[in-house]
């Protein structure tokens, strides 16, 4: 079965964010404690910069945090006179820097992450925006699902600064209370604030209500919002095993893999199941068109009966004229190009070919499917999976292109509520380096340890 994108050429051009005007926006989440607020504000953020969107994410929960690290529940109980004023100040140092940045800076979307959870705090939000000339899109995630709500608790118990150090069975019964205080004066998004532009969550996106959603940015993020869910679940990427231009220290082309490379495909079963796949998980399997890729996975295919999708838009980065070509061969016939390159690797295109940019944008399918999934795992190319890790670490666009990706080895990425989990699972199997560093000679190289895991 094909999937995915082909004829990748006529979206090289393409901007995500076109826009007539300078629209700024504000992203307001809402909700109660544990329905994944800062998980969806988290993936907005490296989506935003992935594409080139200056964003930033005020948390007021961190501006509270320093008066009162570590609140007890009773907090956030409506009735407690103190602890109302200590949030509402948290609020406004949160409002007043985000103003500040959007006026000094070249900011063009925030995300204020909190409950914001009255109708009177969320007019006040929408007004102080407007008086700045500020678009706001309010989010607001709602869930009566008990499993999913326990998730978020285990999720927020573990991960939150607000528990850091506790007994993890306290803190769940703390959070719970919390809970229990914000629902006493929570006020969901109604017809009486149908004039704001809001989008609704309604258990992890089963249902989904759109209103006044006037922008193209503003439509961009609701698209994405939309296609998220909070549960949890892992994503495994891997490059093809060792392949006959490796070996050669070509770029390109569609060579099958070597012997070891071989060895790689049949050891990759067991390195899954040591990664630690759940009993009993869903897991599909993508690949690009690209045969390293098909030769790398089908024992994991056969032995694992796991549902297998091929993605053109996977397909390693177009190499172009240099094609087939080493590094050497590159800086002889092509030295400008080859200098070019070094200097601003993730901008230069090959000619006739793509640039790390131009992967970024076929890949914003690739990006969509892998939110709306559960467990995925992707068997692909170097530079492909440089743009993939890059989205899930929210490595920089100048950083990302120099990343080491390894062959024979497998990482394992966990999304959580304040970043995502690595750990990488290395076959003990030998393979090139097809690494080479910024302004070096024009040869692989062995990674310095500095550059490792980056």
């Amino acid at each position: 079965m094909s999937s995915g994108h082909s004829g990748r050429r006529e979206t090289t051009n393409k901007i995500f964010f076109a826009s007539s005007d300078d629209t700024k926006i504000c992203v307001v989440m809402v909700g109660l404690p544990a329905r994944g607020k800062s998980l969806i504000a988290g993936k907005a953020l490296r989506y935003l910069a992935w594409v080139g969107i200056p964003a930033r994410i005020f948390n007021v929960g961190s501006y509270r945090r320093q008066g009162n690290p570590h609140p007890q529940a009773a907090f956030f109980d409506p009735s407690n006179a103190e602890g109302e004023r200590m949030r509402r100040a948290a609020a406004e140092a949160a409002i007043s820097d985000m103003l500040r940045w959007f006026k000094e800076s070249n900011g063009t979307v925030a995300i204020l992450d909190a409950t914001n959870s009255t109708k009177a705090r969320r007019r006040w939000i929408h007004e102080s925006c407007a008086a700045a000339g500020i678009e706001t899109l309010f989010v607001e995630s709602s869930c009566d699902d008990e499993d999913i709500i326990m998730n978020n608790i285990l999720e927020v118990k573990t991960t939150s600064p607000d528990y850091v150090g506790q007994d993890p069975e306290v803190a769940a019964l703390d959070f719970r209370n919390r809970i229990r205080n914000y629902e006493k004066a929570y006020e969901t998004i109604d017809e009486a604030e149908k004039h704001y532009t809001y989008v609704k969550l309604i258990n992890v996106g089963s249902t989904v209500i759109i209103n006044q959603i006037k922008d193209y940015l503003s439509s961009r993020l609701v698209y994405y919002i939309q296609n998220l869910h909070i549960r949890p679940r892992s994503i495994w990427l891997s490059r093809h095993g060792e392949s006959e231009y490796n070996l050669e220290g070509k770029i390109g082309g569609d060579a099958s893999i070597s012997e070891r490379g071989e060895a790689y495909a049949r050891a990759l079963p067991e390195l899954l199941r040591k990664s630690g796949v759940p009993a009993g998980a869903k897991l599909t399997i993508w690949t690009s068109t690209l045969k390293r890729t098909i030769q790398t996975a089908r024992h994991l295919i056969a032995e694992t009966g796991y549902d297998k999708l091929e993605w053109k838009a996977l397909d390693e980065l177009d190499s172009g004229v240099c094609d087939g070509l080493t590094y050497e061969q590159i800086a002889e016939k092509y030295p400008e190009d080859f200098a070019a390159r070094d200097e601003d690797k993730y901008n230069y295109r090959y000619r006739g070919g793509e640039s790390y940019r131009d992967v970024v944008i076929r890949l914003e399918p690739i990006i969509m499917e892998l939110e709306r999934s559960e467990n995925v795992m992707i068997v692909t190319h170097q530079a492909v999976l440089r743009c993939i890790y890059a989205y899930f670490l929210n490595t920089s666009q100048e950083q990302s292109p120099w990343m080491e990706v390894p062959l024979h080895t497998l990482i394992k990425l966990t999304p959580r509520a304040y970043g995502t989990e690595e750990q990488r699972f290395k076959a003990d199997i030998p393979a090139v380096s097809t690494w080479r560093g910024k302004g070096t000679s024009a040869k692989h190289q062995e990674v310095p340890e500095e550059m490792k895991h980056k």
